[in-house]
């Protein structure tokens, strides 16, 4: 596991780059869905969400986002710099962080003839993609595809593409420009073990040439002491957080899954 650029902070956040979690509680149609989360994630930092279906996971994804309203409260710190208060639509303090989403995988048409390029520049540019597009669209739809080595993939129908490829075009996609903070829904859905392993070694590589804040939600407990320094173990609270080996040899773990794993093995 790589080390941090701002260090194992054991106490408080120290002046580094730091996205904080406090209190958070969300309730919809009278239903609790959140209760008191809290938690900090560094710059730097792969975070992983795991919890059972119905947890909160995609709800917790949508407060940070501003899209669920809740109470509590969400900063963001850069590195020696204010924090920034988060609340919804309003900021207090300073400069709302950029935050990067990539959704769980989308139902589209695989038959549709769309390409790469197009989707590209019908999500970035307001040139229709009916017309000849300008070499600079293409220039730069190129230029954001090799920020996960997919330049190959430009001309490629989006429905060719398999799961592995269609993630790494939605990173891709999240990355322009380049965010403070990375989210991603349950990345590893519908990728088969190449296309699992590549993702996160372009995780591990982007987090080291941004140090950016990656937080992602995943079901996949075997791959978490390789790729994630921190693991959160969330179900409508936060049952358990540390190091993959301490939440996945945790009782509350077990409790939550009813699977031995960790220090202990899969059993």
């Amino acid at each position: 596991m790589r080390k941090l650029k701002h260090g194992k902070l054991t106490s408080g956040c120290a002046g580094a780059c730091c996205l904080k979690i406090e209190g958070l509680s969300v309730n919809l149609e009278g239903d609790c869905i959140l209760e008191d989360v809290s938690f900090h994630l560094h710059c730097g930092e792969i975070a992983a969400l795991i919890g059972p279906n119905g947890a909160g996971k995609s709800t917790l994804f949508r407060s940070i986002l501003g899209q669920t309203p809740y109470r509590g409260q969400i900063t963001f710190a850069p590195a020696g710099g204010p924090a920034v208060s988060l609340a919804g639509a309003a900021v207090t303090g300073g400069a709302r962080p950029l935050v990067g989403y990539v959704p769980q995988s989308p139902n589209f048409d695989r038959g549709d003839p769309v390409s790469v390029l197009d989707f590209f520049t019908a999500a970035t540019a307001r040139w229709p993609v009916w017309l000849p597009l300008p070499r600079r669209y293409r220039e730069q739809a190129a230029a954001v595809l090799a920020r996960v080595h997919g330049e190959d993939l430009l001309d490629r129908p989006m429905g060719a593409l398999s799961g592995g490829q269609l993630q790494r075009v939605l990173l891709a996609l999240a990355l322009e420009p380049v965010p403070h903070i990375l989210i991603l829904d349950e990345p590893l859905s519908g990728v088969d073990i190449e296309g699992e392993h590549q993702l996160l070694e372009m995780l591990d590589e982007l987090r080291t040439q941004y140090d950016l804040s990656i937080f992602l939600s995943t079901h996949d407990f075997a791959t978490l002491e390789q790729f994630a320094d921190k693991v959160i173990l969330l179900n409508r609270r936060v049952l358990q957080a540390g190091t993959p080996g301490e939440v996945l040899s945790s009782p509350e773990f077990y409790q939550t899954f009813h699977l031995k794993m960790g220090r202990g093995g899969e059993r």
